[in-house]
C-alpha cells in the first residue's frame, strides 16, 4: 500500500513537472494572443463609471474562466474525436473577430456628423437621468467582453494544445488548465490596473512627494485608453486575420516569401498581411449579414 502511494505521488509529481515546462512553452507561443487580448479587453471595459470599473473587470474575468472551462474539455474532446475540426472552428472565431471589428469602423466611418451628435447627446442625457437603468448598459458591456474573450481565449486553448500535442492526456489537460488559469489572472489583473490608472494619478496628485507623477497619470490616462480604442480594433483584425490566414492551404508559404522578399522589414509582413486579411474577411461578412437582415426585413413586410 505504502510502495503503491509512493509510485502514485512520484506519477504525479512527473505529471505535475510536465505540466508545468509545457505551460511555459505554450505561454511563450502565446504571448502575441495574450497583448491583443489585454487590448480589447482593456477597451472594451472603458467608460463605466469609475466606481464600477473593478466590479466589471471582475465580472469578465469570472466569464472568462466560464469560457475556458468550457473550452479545454472542449478542446481536448474535439482533438481526441475529431482533430480536423479545430481548424474550421478557430476560423469560424477568427470570421467573428473580423466581422466585429469592421462593425466598429462602420459605425464610425459611415455615421453622418448629425448621427454622432445625437449618439453622443443620447449618451450623455442616459449617464445624467437617474430613471435609466445604468445596470443594463453595464451588462451589454460585459457580454462583449465576455464574446471577444471565448474567441481570444479558443485561440489561446488551440495554441497551447498544438504545443503539448505528443504528450499524454493528463498532460495534456494539466497544460491547458495551466495557461487558462495563468492567462486569466494575468491579464485581467492588467486591464484592472490600465483602468484605474486615472484613479492612482489623482491619489498621487493630492500627495506632497508624488504630485508630479500623479499629474503625469492624470495625463497619460485618457491617451492610454484613446489609443486602446484603437490598439483593440487592429488587433481583432490581426488576430481574426491571422487565424484565417493560418487556415487557409498555402497563405502561410506566401506570407513567408513575401516576408523574406521585403528584407529588413520582413518582421512586419505577416502583420500586415493578417490584418489585411482581417479587414477584407470583416466587410464581406458584414456586408453578407447586412444583405440577409435586409432580405429578412423585406419579407418580413410581405
Amino acid at each position: 500500500m505504502a510502495t503503491s502511494l509512493l509510485a502514485l505521488l512520484d506519477d504525479i509529481t512527473t505529471v505535475l513537472d510536465d505540466v508545468a515546462l509545457l505551460a511555459k512553452i505554450a505561454a511563450k507561443k502565446t504571448t502575441g494572443v495574450l497583448g491583443d487580448d489585454l487590448a480589447l479587453n482593456a477597451h472594451q471595459v472603458a467608460g463605466v463609471q469609475a466606481e464600477r470599473e473593478l466590479p466589471v473587470v471582475w465580472a469578465v474575468a469570472k466569464g472568462s474562466l466560464r469560457n475556458k472551462a468550457i473550452l479545454v474539455p472542449s478542446a481536448l474532446a474535439v482533438s481526441a474525436a475529431a482533430p480536423w475540426a479545430v481548424t474550421p472552428l478557430l476560423m469560424c472565431g477568427g470570421l467573428y473577430l473580423c466581422y466585429e471589428g469592421f462593425e466598429k469602423l462602420a459605425h464610425k466611418f459611415l455615421q453622418t456628423p448629425d448621427e454622432v451628435k445625437k449618439e453622443r447627446a443620447a449618451l450623455v442625457k442616459a449617464l445624467a437621468d437617474r430613471t435609466v437603468d445604468l445596470v443594463v448598459i453595464e451588462k451589454e458591456k460585459i457580454a462583449g467582453a465576455i464574446r471577444t474573450d471565448f474567441i481570444l481565449s479558443g485561440e489561446i486553448i488551440v495554441i497551447t494544445l498544438g504545443a503539448v500535442a505528443g504528450a499524454s492526456f493528463v498532460v495534456r489537460a494539466g497544460a491547458l488548465a495551466a495557461v487558462a488559469v495563468l492567462m486569466t489572472a494575468f491579464v485581467y489583473g492588467f486591464v484592472a490596473c490600465i483602468v484605474k490608472l486615472d484613479d492612482v494619478g489623482l491619489h498621487l496628485s493630492r500627495k506632497k512627494n508624488s504630485a508630479a507623477l500623479g499629474r503625469g497619470l492624470l495625463l497619460a490616462a485618457p491617451v492610454l485608453m484613446k489609443s486602446l480604442s484603437v490598439v483593440g480594433t487592429a488587433a481583432m483584425f490581426m488576430v481574426g486575420g491571422g487565424i484565417l490566414m493560418h487556415g487557409l492551404p498555402g497563405a502561410h508559404d506566401v506570407i513567408h516569401h513575401a516576408a523574406v522578399a521585403a528584407g529588413p522589414l520582413g518582421i512586419i509582413v505577416p502583420s500586415i498581411a493578417d490584418a489585411l486579411a482581417g479587414v477584407f474577411a470583416g466587410a464581406l461578412v458584414l456586408a453578407a449579414v447586412s444583405a440577409s437582415a435586409s432580405v429578412v426585413r423585406r419579407a418580413g413586410r410581405r
